[in-house]
Order: C-alpha cells, then sequence, then structure tokens
C-alpha cells in the first residue's frame, strides 16, 4: 500500500529482454546515449530493474551493473549504481560503508536506523550478515559508544518492541526534565509503537509545558541529540523528516549529494509524494525546482525523475 506514494511505480508493458536490448544498444559504438540509461532505469522499479539485470546477462553475457560503470562516470554513476540494488542490499551496503569507513558517518546511521520499519530493519540484518559476514549490531557496537551506541542498538531490536510497559513518569516529577533518566529515555524511544509514543509525547507536553524535541536539544549534545530528534520526528511523520533533510542537503553552500541521493533512491518506491508534499508545506516550495536550482546534467534529469515530475 505504501508504494502508492511513490513517485517510481511498476513500469506497465514491462519487458526485460527488450530493456536489456535498448540499454545495450545505448552503450554500444562510440559515445554513450545517457538519456537512454536514466530514461529506462528510472521509469522501472526496482524488481523491474533486477529482472533487467538477469536478462542482460543472459543475452550479453555481462553484468549490466559493470556494463554501465565503464560508460559513465561522477554522481550520475553513483545514482544509477545505487538504483541497481535491491532497496535491503542498498541500506545494508550503506550502513556498512558508514561504520567500516574512516571514521563513522553517523548521518547514514541515524537516517537508515531512525526511519525503517521493524520489518525493514529485520531484513536489513539478515542481508547485512550474508552480505558482510558479521552482526550488524556487533559491528555498531563496536564503533559507537555512549547512550548513542545503546539507542542504535535498541533500534535493531524489532522483536522486543512492543512488550514495554507504560512510562508516565518519562517526565521526571520533581526534577522536571527528561536529563534525569536517560536509560530510562532511550528504552522508551527503542519501542517502535508509534501511536503509543504520540501518546507519551501528547502527556509530556501537557505535564511540562514543552514539546519533547524542545527538551531533547535543551539536554543533549552531539550524536545522542541528532538520534533522538530523528525517531521522535520520524514517529510524528517520516516524509516530514526526509522533506527536511532534503531541505538541508541542498540549501547549504555546496550539496550535501550523498544525502540527496541516499534520499531520493530509497524513498522513490515508498512515500516520495508524501515528501514531496511536506517538502512544499514546510519550504513554501517545490523539491523539484529545488533540485533543478541545486543540481546539473544527467544527474539533475535522473533525480527529477525519481522526484516524480513537476510539482
Amino acid at each position: 500500500l505504501a508504494s502508492r506514494r511513490g513517485s517510481v511505480r511498476p513500469f506497465v508493458n514491462f519487458n526485460a529482454k527488450h530493456d536489456a536490448e535498448i540499454l545495450h544498444k545505448a552503450m554500444k559504438g562510440i559515445g554513450t546515449d545517457e538519456d537512454v540509461i536514466f530514461m529506462v532505469l528510472t521509469a522501472r522499479n526496482n524488481d523491474q530493474r533486477q529482472q533487467i539485470k538477469a536478462a542482460y546477462k543472459k543475452a550479453y553475457g555481462k553484468d549490466l551493473v559493470s556494463a554501465l560503470k565503464s560508460e559513465i562516470g561522477g554522481l550520475f554513476e553513483d545514482l544509477i549504481v545505487a538504483l541497481m540494488m535491491p532497496p535491503v542490499l542498498y541500506d545494508a551496503t550503506l550502513l556498512h560503508k558508514a561504520i567500516k569507513g574512516a571514521g563513522t558517518d553517523d548521518e547514514v546511521l541515524i537516517e537508515i536506523l531512525a526511519s525503517r520499519t521493524g520489518e525493514q530493519i529485520k531484513e536489513i540484518i539478515k542481508v547485512y550478515k550474508k552480505e558482510f559476514g558479521n552482526k550488524l549490531e556487533k559491528d555498531i557496537s563496536s564503533d559507537t559508544g555512549g547512550s548513542y551506541g545503546r539507542l542504535l542498538v535498541i533500534l535493531l531490536q524489532v522483536e522486543s518492541g512492543n512488550c514495554l510497559e507504560d512510562f508516565p513518569d518519562l517526565y521526571a516529577a520533581g526534577e522536571g526534565k527528561f536529563g534525569t533518566d536517560e536509560e530510562k529515555f532511550i528504552t522508551i524511544l527503542g519501542n517502535r509503537s508509534s501511536e503509543h509514543l504520540l501518546k507519551v509525547f501528547d502527556e509530556y507536553k501537557k505535564l511540562s509545558g514543552s514539546d519533547i524535541e524542545d527538551s531533547i536539544k535543551g539536554e543533549t549534545t552531539g550524536n545522542l541529540e541528532d538520534l533522538l530528534l530523528a525517531v521522535v520526528k520520524c514517529i510524528r511523520n517520516v516524509p516530514g523528516f526526509f522533506a527536511e533533510s532534503l531541505y538541508k542537503s541542498m540549501r547549504r553552500a555546496g550539496t550535501d549529494d550523498g544525502t540527496l541521493m541516499r534520499i531520493m533512491v530509497s524513498r522513490s518506491e515508498v512515500d516520495m509524494l508524501d515528501i514531496r508534499a511536506n517538502f512544499k508545506k514546510m519550504y513554501g516550495q517545490s523539491l523539484y525546482s529545488t533540485i533543478q536550482e541545486d543540481t546539473a546534467g544527467d544527474y539533475q534529469k535522473a533525480l527529477l525523475y525519481l522526484c516524480g515530475g513537476k510539482d
């Protein structure tokens, strides 16, 4: 059902063999027809792209992704390679890179673990183990520390999610702030039932007179603050969370292409239409035109296709 809010849908008269042929022709001979590449690949959903990959291998005995990589470059190449990965593998690979690189890319860890559903997290854990031979939880624990690391690990525990008792005492009486009991707070937020948590947030506001977000900002810093805010924002409104991340990725000096690409690829079949609507409501401008102003070339054209047309 969620996919009805995606900007990329299954292509209706789909023929994998025919698409493989079109792509082969676009890459044959002198010069590459980039327009053909992104028009075919952004107009098919991920499942269909996997079928094109298989048909290409069968017809030409080569890996389609390697063939594409040898013909195109730069950000456009990165985007096309991302589009060709199955979504769960894409998430697992992003997490692996975020942990295994020099230093930890906390932005990626926070974004994925705060926004994915329990089902998706389960799949990611499985694929991560299969691809990288290690437990995701173990890799995250050894790379992060403190309350931040603990909350990341709690977010991976999808099984135990909904058995936690109510915590009306989130707002510690007497102290009047949640920082007194960080542990309890982290455990509550790790419980992924949004209806329950929205009630907790309302209750918190009644008791303390302020939004839970303001308390988080006032009392935590760094990665823990970013993660807590991301979790709260995703409980309130996932597309709004992504709209804000997209806005920040473009409206600075220089574009944060990693974030821009990651969100456009991973949400294109999930809730891109809702992200666009939130973007417009929050910033008074269209996501489409913002991408247009901020990017260039084939990379830009492909992103605009993923955006789902002008809004």
